[in-house]
């Protein structure tokens, strides 16, 4: 039986996804598997017997993927999982800051002692004039599943869209509408556009890349969104751009102390992904990697290791084998297979950076403890058979 742990509240259809072969426990230490959203696992602790982390997610900023990678855990995401629910709160964004929405609603409010309410309201409404988006310019940067469906409803509403995505992958950009422009630099993209939104996964290649100088390629009066993660654009030069009159609203959904105060910045409580939908479409999909990770050997949507999968098991046993990326490791483990005078019915290798995954079918039952003893040397970082 599979013991799994959570550390944040976890949609019960993910719940439901786990047989009665799998007990959930509180005990972190006895865990295979957690499922996490947005709890901070970076200082945690692993046990010996954790297998895998599944976040209910996109981001994994929240997990030290370089521990797990170095001890033979297996770090899952959900890309697309929650990339509807992003895309609306993006346009709803979009069209708060093109119609004045909060300036407006928050003067409204502020009526309560106001003897005439609806003459007050048709003698001020002027000053909360908006524009309208359609005709408008959207660069998108990011063509992901998010960006790909925030492009898409953009035109569809009338706008002008351009897209960035140095990796822009074959499914993206069969999914993104032929009237999407596509540039082929950053900074080539930026003064065309009245509004830019930002979906780019946080790297270090990433950090702060909407800086001082691309606002300063941008049109007067942009206007910025931001739903993908605060540490892509640099805080104190948004302050900059907006006293400059270079950005008229800032639209982010990560607020801080720097930004509550000020009128141009539209803050969001980190409400992108915050759905019933979401979370139970992030929680399914994590909970049906994981399984197939643990009863299978299958590996899909890893950040951390290389997709590779042989499918259902069809033999007496399967072989599941981490380990480093370097040369002759496939022939060594299947070298030590025939010593041991164990046949291979099938088998796929694959490798991703500095790590690599092999899943072998045998045609016969085997000892576990023989297997990983034979294959106790440089490079292997687990060994498993189910």
């Amino acid at each position: 039986m599979f013991k799994i742990a959570t550390l944040n509240k976890i949609s019960e259809k993910g719940i439901a996804c786990f047989s009665d072969n799998y007990e959930f426990v509180d005990n972190l230490d006895e865990a295979h598997g957690i499922i996490v959203r947005s709890h901070d696992m970076r200082s945690m602790d692993f046990s010996d017997n954790l297998l895998a982390i599944a976040r209910a997610g996109a981001g994994v900023n929240n997990i030290p993927l370089d521990v797990c990678s170095k001890r033979g855990i297996v770090v899952f995401n959900t890309p697309g999982a929650n990339a509807n629910a992003v895309k609306e709160l993006v346009l709803t964004g979009l069209l708060m800051s093109a119609r004045n929405l909060t300036s407006a609603i928050a003067w409204t409010k502020s009526l309560t002692s106001t003897s005439d309410i609806p003459k007050t309201v048709e003698k001020n409404k002027s000053r909360f004039a908006g524009h309208e988006i359609k005709g408008k310019t959207l660069g998108v940067i990011g063509l992901g599943a998010i960006g790909v469906m925030v492009a898409n409803a953009a035109e569809c509403l009338g706008m002008k869209v351009y897209g960035y995505d140095p990796y822009l992958s074959i499914a993206s950009a069969h999914e993104l509408s032929s009237s999407v422009q596509l540039v082929d630099a950053l900074d080539s993209l930026l003064p065309l556009c009245d509004y830019v939104t930002i979906h780019v996964p946080f790297m270090e290649n990433t950090k702060e890349m909407i800086n001082k100088e691309r606002f300063k390629l941008m049109k007067k009066d942009v206007c910025l969104l931001n739903f993908s993660r605060d540490q892509i654009v640099k805080e104190d030069d948004v302050l900059e751009a907006i006293d400059q009159g270079i950005i008229r609203t800032y639209v982010t959904d990560f607020p801080n102390e720097k930004f509550l105060d000020r009128e141009e910045i539209i803050c969001i409580p980190h409400l992108g992904a915050s759905t019933r939908e979401s979370e139970d479409n992030c929680a399914v999909m994590a909970a049906e990697e994981m399984i197939d990770y643990l009863e299978n050997g299958n590996i899909r949507n890893s950040v951390n290791f290389p997709t590779c999968s042989l499918g259902l098991p069809s033999t007496p046993a399967r072989l599941v084998v981490l380990n480093k990326n370097i040369p002759s490791m496939l022939g060594r483990i299947t070298g030590v297979l025939a010593d041991m005078n164990i046949n291979i019915s099938d088998l796929i290798n694959r490798s991703k950076g500095d790590y690599a995954v092999t899943l072998v079918d045998l045609d016969s039952k085997v000892d576990e403890q023989e297997i990983k003893k034979a294959l106790d040397f440089e490079g292997i970082i687990s060994v498993r058979v189910i």
